[in-house]
């Protein structure tokens, strides 16, 4: 793990968080999994979500837990999977939310770089996983980094959106300052959940009224019909 795989506005801030003492340990545990076993995403994909959102451009932040543990789906953003990839069952929920609350059509792909490009940081709390073992990297370290970036975005002078689903988010979140940001918190879109309170939610609607009340701009939360991964 480098520093390099991070863009310059997120390498100032996060840069030495690579040094500390916790990251080494985390480094020495992936080189030793990666030894005899496989772990999700690839190398060049961990960080993906800090590449394709600039710490200066963060207008949203969706926090997930650990990436998915299944063949070719984890690709560095939370919920998000490669193209030509079934939508996962809570993506599935998360579009029929879209629908519900600003009408549009759930596309046959997962691939939400669309969403990442235009400010929205696509934030696992876990940056690893090892294949078929959903959580086997928590407690090695990537919580204590991924604290580290909410921590700089809370202290971040543009007003942000978090949206926290899920009881595991809103502990990660609960920090957060809610007189300049906006926290909207809802379960989890999991189906054994998303009955409970995340269908009818309308975090979309909600987080663009607060982007374009701050003037930052609203997120254009429909999805391109195709998805080409880049």
């Amino acid at each position: 793990m480098r520093t390099a795989v991070l863009h310059d506005s997120w390498k100032v801030l996060l840069g030495s968080e690579f040094k500390q003492n916790y990251m080494e340990k985390l480094k020495k545990f992936l080189v030793k999994e990666k030894s005899n076993k496989v772990i999700y995403p690839k190398d060049n994909e961990i960080f993906k979500a800090f590449e394709y959102t600039p710490f200066d451009k963060v207008k949203v932040v969706i926090i997930g837990q650990d990436p998915y543990h299944g063949p070719n789906q984890a690709h560095g953003l939370c919920f998000s999977v490669k193209p030509n990839i079934k939508p996962p069952p809570s993506l599935q929920n998360i579009y029929k939310e879209l629908e519900q609350d600003l009408g549009y059509k759930p596309v046959k792909h997962g691939f939400l770089s669309h969403w990442a490009k235009q400010g929205v940081l696509m934030l696992n709390s876990v940056l690893t996983v090892e294949e078929g073992n959903a959580g086997a990297h928590q407690g090695r370290g990537w919580e204590q980094f991924t604290d580290k970036a909410i921590e700089e975005l809370n202290c971040s002078n543009n007003p942000i959106v978090f949206i926290l689903w899920g009881n595991y988010a809103h502990k990660k979140g609960e920090f957060i300052n809610e007189d300049k940001h906006l926290v909207i918190r809802s379960v989890h879109p999991s189906p054994l959940s998303a009955y409970r309170g995340f269908f009818g939610s309308t975090p979309f609607s909600q987080a663009n009224k607060f982007l374009e009340t701050t003037g930052r701009g609203k997120i254009d939360w429909q999805l391109p019909k195709q998805a080409t991964y880049d």
